[in-house]
């Protein structure tokens, strides 16, 4: 496998351009996102409505305040409502699953929407409206169950779409009941999706069928993440509002503030970067359970003046300003089976210093090396190399424009949704025939 170019899974030869009817089980999807998962969702239905396919969402109602029924887009979505079984599913329920304590709800939540999506979709659009479907997709352990069910009721074509595995979330550890069910996803679907190399490797190394798995990356919107549309003086602000003075260089982590992602390690990796490059600033936006410890870190190390946590959700449109106004972007992730933010990063025009150890979809992003070099792959689990990729930046200017210029270029050619999306279409091609 050549690292850069996706290959060309599809042996059989389809002819027929016909629009395909195409129902996601998906759970998260606008006005509910969550991750990575719930992007993915909302562009790559957007985009296959937008060639003609007729494409259902089936997602969760949260907190059961939303429309049962909706249109986003040219795609229909579906919320059903779903009633609280907490206290009935806990009576039957494992010692691994009432070891989740108070978080059991929300394994409640997941079983009710899969078993209450795949009832709308069997009973009232197929057998009670006569709609017809040609092929399921379920996004994970979080819609794979509904979309099980579905597929053996209407005798129609599964695949399962795995964007990371609870084995992978959780560094070894994680639910057997959740490494269950997505095993069971992968014995029952006709075709496994996973957004990287990486995953296929680690999907085979947990016995998943060999045979079932196809590769696609994820994509991104090049047109709305492109740092030539937002106005210099919104990025000068932003900067100031930070205390990040014109000769300073602004380092920029996005993700959540958990150990996967790896801003601790990142925190830890600052003083040696001062200490060569004293006019530099990381910013650090996301929420999570190690918020605490990152700044008794920052205290620790006397990093007040040069590292600066936003804790909190941003819009589509401030995560881009943000982009815009760093200079580079480092994500040192443990564990990132695709990692949407470094595609975000590159098409914004930064240079990216990306995790590439284990399981790593980033490290199939970035270049590092030769005329197309668009980043530095670090690794994660060693404070010292990460302060040696962010240090390989900081020590050319020139350099690190070129990189950036090298990372739109590859976004634009590797990642846009109109190659993803052609992609997951040919997929879905090649299972039906």
């Amino acid at each position: 496998m050549v690292i850069g170019v996706q290959d060309d899974i599809s042996k059989v030869d389809i002819t027929s351009e016909k629009a395909l009817k195409i129902a996601h089980f998906s759970w998260e999807f606008p006005p509910v996102i969550w991750g990575g998962l719930g992007t993915f969702a909302t562009e790559i239905t957007k985009k296959q409505a937008s060639l003609g396919n007729k494409v259902t969402v089936f997602a969760v109602n949260y907190q059961n305040k939303l429309q049962t029924f909706d249109k986003y887009d040219g795609i229909e979505i579906y919320r059903p409502l779903t009633p609280d079984f907490s206290s009935n599913f806990y009576l039957f329920s494992n010692d691994d699953l009432r070891s989740w304590g108070t978080n059991f709800s929300y394994f409640a939540d997941v079983i009710n929407y899969n078993l209450f999506s795949a009832s709308q979709l069997v009973d009232c659009l197929v057998r009670k409206s006569g709609k017809t479907f040609d092929i399921i997709d379920g996004h994970d352990w979080l819609g794979i169950l509904g979309g099980i069910a579905a597929k053996k009721q209407l005798k129609i074509p599964l695949v399962f779409h795995v964007h990371s595995t609870e084995t992978g979330r959780s560094d070894g550890g994680g639910s057997k009941t959740i490494k269950s069910i997505e095993f069971e996803g992968g014995k029952e679907a006709d075709c496994i999706i996973t957004v990287s190399y990486a995953m296929e490797d680690e999907l085979e190394n947990l016995g998943f069928p060999k045979d079932k798995i196809r590769v696609c990356w994820n994509g991104i919107d090049t047109e709305k993440y492109n740092p030539s549309i937002i106005p210099n003086e919104k990025i000068m602000q932003l900067r100031r509002n930070y205390g990040v003075l014109d000769n300073q260089h602004l380092l920029f982590f996005i993700g959540r503030l958990v150990k996967v992602k790896g801003s601790e390690n990142l925190v830890r990796a600052m003083p040696k970067v001062i200490s060569e490059f004293p006019n530099t600033k990381l910013l650090i936006l996301g929420v999570g359970g190690l918020e605490e410890k990152l700044r008794g870190l920052i205290k620790d190390f006397e990093l007040t003046k040069n590292v600066i946590i936003k804790s909190e959700f941003v819009t589509e449109q401030e995560r881009i300003l943000h982009y815009a106004a760093a200079d580079s972007v480092v994500l040192p992730s443990l564990y990132e089976p695709f990692g949407i933010v470094c595609t975000e990063a590159m098409a914004m025009q930064k240079p990216v210093i990306v995790g590439a150890r284990g399981t790593s979809g980033m490290k199939e992003q970035v270049i590092t090396s030769g005329p197309n070099q668009c980043g530095i792959h670090i690794n994660p689990n060693d404070p010292d190399d990460i302060a040696w990729g962010i240090k390989q930046v900081l020590s050319s200017e020139e350099k690190s424009k070129v990189m950036g210029q090298n990372a739109r270029k590859r976004a634009i050619e590797q990642f846009s949704w109109d190659i993803i999306t052609k992609r997951t279409l040919d997929i879905y091609k090649e299972v039906l025939a």
